[in-house]
């Protein structure tokens, strides 16, 4: 069966690292990317140095007809999808929850859990067997503030991300009849540049003394747990919240 994945927010951090691993694994890459063209297409052309398709296609995984266009345009260039990757996300600032506008609050939302049921519908039409499919993967990129809470910092960001942990359990049961597995990842504080764009630069060094591992996780730590799940060495696994937060 032709590999195909539809990655989102795959133009920096954890969703760069799984598209170039995703090529290297033989896959055809959709990388769905909100404003940057540029750095989309770097990726993009980093995956074709692979032998494989590459596109890059704007999308707002928090508008749903932005969604459907996304796979409609991976439907017209590679094909039909057949692993998932829900990896764009936001926190778009940090802030204490008395303090937390209405407008970052939906954001949060739409993004972090909007996009993943947005995309995981579109994907589940081509993948499911009762409508045709060859079955498929799903992989949630979640994190470890899930459980940590974040408090007075992110806690918008850990109440979607708790959120789409159940989604993950939820969704993996509905599904797996119809031949796809649906997993999550628990990323734990990783080197993405997301903590000094929404104004806490010192995030990453303040849990690298914390850590057991005594580090903050790598993008390629993420993309490699993200890789087997999808793959067929995790044929059996479905349902599971694997945490990936260097013992945190």
């Amino acid at each position: 069966m032709k590999k195909i994945a539809v990655i989102t927010g795959g133009s920096r951090g954890i969703g760069a690292a799984t598209a170039r691993l995703a090529a290297q694994d033989g896959y055809d890459v959709c990388i769905a990317y909100l404003s940057d063209a540029d750095a989309a297409e770097r990726v993009a052309a980093d995956c074709r140095k692979a032998g494989v398709k590459a596109i890059a296609v704007r999308a707002d995984v928090g508008a749903a007809a932005d969604v459907e266009a996304l796979f409609a345009e991976c439907d017209r260039a590679l094909g039909p999808v057949t692993l998932l990757v829900n990896n764009a996300g936001t926190v778009v600032r940090a802030s204490t929850v008395a303090e937390l506008p209405d407008d970052v609050l939906r954001r949060t939302f739409e993004v972090n859990i909007f996009g993943p049921f947005y995309c995981a519908r579109a994907a589940i039409k081509r993948m499911a067997r009762k409508t045709g499919g060859a079955g498929g993967a799903i992989v949630n990129v979640s994190s470890t503030a899930a459980t940590l809470g974040s408090p007075g910092e992110y806690v918008h960001y850990a109440a979607s991300k708790g959120a789409l942990d159940t989604f993950t359990i939820g969704l993996a049961k509905e599904v797996g009849g119809d031949g796809i597995r649906v997993n999550a990842v628990q990323a734990g504080t990783t080197d993405t540049g997301l903590h000094a764009r929404v104004g806490v630069p010192e995030r990453p060094a303040m849990v690298a003394r914390t850590a057991p591992l005594g580090r903050v996780g790598r993008p390629e730590d993420i993309a490699e747990a993200i890789l087997w799940l999808g793959s067929d060495k995790a044929a059996y696994t479905t349902g599971a919240v694997l945490r990936v937060g260097g013992g945190l």
